[in-house]
C-alpha cells in the first residue's frame, strides 16, 4: 500500500493569541491558507501532578509530552533541572538535559518500515529505532540536546553546506542592550533562512514517510521581542518602536513554511503546531527570584535578603534603564543594606570588587563560577542556606517549585514527616496572601501538593513538594502582609511561556475549514501515527485528534 507522507513543522512557543489575529489580517498567508483548507484548533497543555487530581498547566515537559505521547507522571520527566536531596545541589546541562528515551521511545521511532527525518526536536535525544536521518542541536532556543546527528557524519555535512545556526546558545534576552536587540532580529532571520535551506536539502535526499522540523526562532523572538510588540507588557509604553519586530519574525517563519511545503511532496499531509505559547513574562521574576526571597523571609522572620521595599507605599516606576550588564547582577545590587552609603557603593561598584557573599547569600559572580548553567538565576543566591531552611524555592523555568527540607530524605533535613502536612499548609496559606504590589491583585492561582506521603520516593514524582501556579500578572513588586514588600526589581526577558498551543492540519483526509475543539499536546503523537497508518502504542496517554472518539469535538466553521 502506498503511504501518504506526513510533514510536521513545529513553531516553538508560537502563541495562538498572536497567530490568529495576524492570520485574520492576512499577515501570515501560508498559515492562513492551511487553516482555511484544513482543520485548526488550539491545544491545551496540562499535566496531572498527582494521580487522580485535576490537571494543571505546565510548559517545561511539553516537548517530551509531544515526542513520547505520555504525561510526565509516566515518563518522570518534569524539568531539565535535576535536584539532589543529599547534597542540596542542582544540575541543568544546556546540552544534555533532554529526555533519553530509554523507557519510552519517541513516536517517530517506527523501525525499518518507515523512513523518517527528524530535524531539531527540542529536549530530546538520538534514538536507534528511527530509521533515516536525525539532526539535533543545530538550532533552537537552548534546546537541551547535544549538537549531533545520526548518521554521525550528517551534522558536519549540514554545517559544511549551510553553516552553523547563529542563534544557538546566544539568545540571552538582554532587552536593555540595543546592540543585542538589533543583533537578535538579524540573527533570527538568518537562522530561518538557513533552516529552509537545510530542510530543502533533506527533502531532496530521500522519499520520507515522515519529515519533522522545529523552528526555535519563534521561541527566541517571543522571549526577546515581546515587550516591543504587545501592549500587555509593563514596559511596552517605553519600548515600542515604529515597527513590530515580533511580527517581522513570525512573518519570516510563515514565508519559510511556504518554502518548505513547496519543496515537499504535493500529496503530503501537513501539520503545523506549537506545544506552548508566549505572553508577557511573569515567571522569570516570580519563580526565578521572588519565590526564593519569599521563602527566605518565611524561614527567617524579620530578615530581608534582597529587594527591600516599604509596604503600603506607592511603588516607584518600573526600572527602564538597568545599571548592571546582566539581570542577576541587577537583582544582586538590591541586596538588603541599611547603610545608605554602602548601598550606593553596592549599586555602582564594579561587580568584581563586590563581596561574593553577604548574610549567607551567594553573589551571581560566585554562583556563575561554580554553577555556570543555573548560577544566573537570582533565586540561587539563597542556595547556600537551603540546608538551614525548613523549605526553599528550587530553581524553575515556569511554575514555582518549593522543596520541603525533610528528615530522612534531605541530607540535613529539618522537618519531620509528622510536621510535613502542617508546614505545607502554612506555606500554602502564606503564598495565597501574595499580591501584586502595583495593583493589589492576588498572584497565586493554585498551590499543588505533589505527594500525599512525604517519604514517597516514586522516581516519576517531581522534585518539588509544592508547585505554585501563578495568575498571569507580570509584576516587579510583590507584597505580603506578613513578609513585607519585595521590589521593585528589574524585569528579565520580555516574554514568558503560556500553556496554550495550536494545531493546524491539511491533507486529503483532513476536513477543510473546520475547527478542532479540546485538543491537547499529548494527542499529537497518536495523531501523527494515525495519519501514517502506524499502530498507536497502548501506553500513550492521548488519542488521535482525528479518531472517531474525537469526532464530536470537530465543528464546521461558518
Amino acid at each position: 500500500m502506498t503511504k501518504t507522507p506526513v510533514i510536521g513543522i513545529g513553531l516553538d512557543a508560537a502563541d495562538p493569541t498572536l497567530l490568529e489575529p495576524w492570520m485574520d489580517q492576512g499577515l501570515l498567508p501560508n498559515l492562513a491558507r492551511l487553516r482555511k483548507e484544513g482543520t485548526y484548533g488550539r491545544l491545551a497543555n496540562t499535566v496531572p501532578y498527582v494521580s487522580g487530581e485535576a490537571e494543571f498547566s505546565s510548559t517545561e515537559p511539553s516537548w517530551v509530552v509531544f515526542s513520547t505521547g505520555c504525561y510526565p507522571n509516566k515518563t518522570g520527566f518534569w524539568d531539565t533541572i535535576e535536584y539532589s536531596p543529599e547534597s542540596y545541589s542542582v544540575v541543568c546541562d544546556e546540552v544534555e538535559s533532554g529526555y533519553d528515551y530509554k523507557e519510552f521511545s519517541p513516536f517517530y521511532a517506527l523501525g525499518d518500515d518507515y523512513r523518517v527525518a527528524a530535524f531539531d526536536i527540542p529536549v530530546s535525544a538520538l534514538c536507534d529505532q528511527v530509521k533515516g536521518a536525525q539532526i539535533l542541536g543545530w538550532g533552537g532556543h537552548f534546546p537541551f540536546v547535544q549538537s549531533h546527528s545520526q548518521p554521525q557524519e550528517l551534522f558536519s555535512d549540514i554545517v559544511e553546506k549551510h553553516g552553523r545556526n547563529p542563534v544557538l546558545h546566544n539568545d540571552n534576552g538582554r532587552w536593555w542592550d540595543p546592540n543585542y536587540v538589533n543583533w537578535i532580529q538579524t540573527a533570527l532571520q538568518e537562522s530561518i533562512e538557513k533552516r529552509v535551506d537545510v530542510c530543502k536539502d533533506l527533502l531532496q535526499r530521500d522519499s520520507w514517510d515522515l519529515f519533522l522540523t522545529t523552528f526555535g526562532d519563534t521561541h527566541s523572538a517571543g522571549h526577546d521581542l515581546y515587550d516591543q510588540s504587545q501592549a500587555d507588557h509593563p514596559l511596552h509604553t517605553y519600548r515600542r518602536g515604529k515597527t513590530d519586530p515580533l511580527l517581522t519574525i513570525y512573518k519570516k517563519v510563515d514565508w519559510a513554511i511556504g518554502e518548505i511545503l513547496a519543496a515537499a511532496p504535493e500529496d503530503a499531509t501537513v501539520f503545523c503546531y506549537s506545544v506552548h505559547g508566549i505572553g508577557a513574562n511573569l515567571t522569570d521574576l516570580l519563580s526565578m527570584f521572588f519565590l526564593g526571597e519569599v521563602m527566605y523571609r518565611f524561614n527567617f522572620p524579620g530578615k530581608v535578603g534582597l529587594a527591600p521595599g516599604k509596604l503600603g507605599t506607592t511603588p516607584p516606576p518600573p526600572i527602564k534603564r538597568p545599571i548592571r550588564r546582566s539581570w542577576p547582577d541587577e537583582v544582586w545590587r538590591k541586596i538588603n543594606e541599611p547603610n545608605p552609603i554602602k548601598r550606593l557603593i553596592n549599586t555602582w561598584t564594579p561587580k568584581k570588587w563586590l563581596s561574593e557573599t553577604q548574610d549567607g547569600l551567594a553573589s551571581p559572580r560566585l554562583l556563575q563560577s561554580t554553577q555556570p548553567h543555573l548560577g544566573w538565576m537570582p533565586g540561587m543566591a539563597f542556595s547556600p542556606l537551603w540546608p538551614d531552611m525548613k523549605a526553599f524555592a528550587l530553581p524553575a523555568f515556569a511554575d514555582g517549585h518549593i522543596r520541603i527540607n525533610l528528615q530522612g530524605r534531605e541530607g540535613d533535613g529539618k522537618v519531620t514527616p509528622d510536621e510535613y502536612d502542617a508546614l505545607c499548609e502554612d506555606i500554602t496559606a502564606m503564598l495565597y496572601e501574595l499580591t501584586d504590589g502595583r495593583t493589589g491583585q492576588p498572584l497565586v492561582k493554585k498551590v499543588l501538593r505533589t505527594r500525599q506521603d512525604p517519604l514517597d520516593d516514586n522516581p516519576t514524582l517531581p522534585d518539588a513538594d509544592l508547585v505554585v501556579v501563578w495568575h498571569e500578572l507580570p509584576t516587579d513588586v510583590v507584597d505580603s502582609p506578613t513578609l513585607g514588600r519585595i521590589g521593585p526589581v528589574t524585569f528579565n526577558r520580555p516574554g514568558g511561556h503560556r500553556s496554550r498551543g495550536f494545531f493546524v492540519a491539511k491533507g486529503n483526509a483532513i476536513p477543510a475549514g473546520e475547527t478542532l475543539q479540546n485538543g491537547h499536546v499529548v494527542d499529537l503523537a497518536p495523531t501523527f501515527l494515525s495519519s501514517l497508518g502506524a499502530p498507536i502504542p497502548e501506553h500513550f496517554d492521548g488519542k488521535s485528534l482525528f479518531a472517531s472518539s474525537r469526532s464530536k469535538a470537530i465543528t464546521t466553521v461558518v
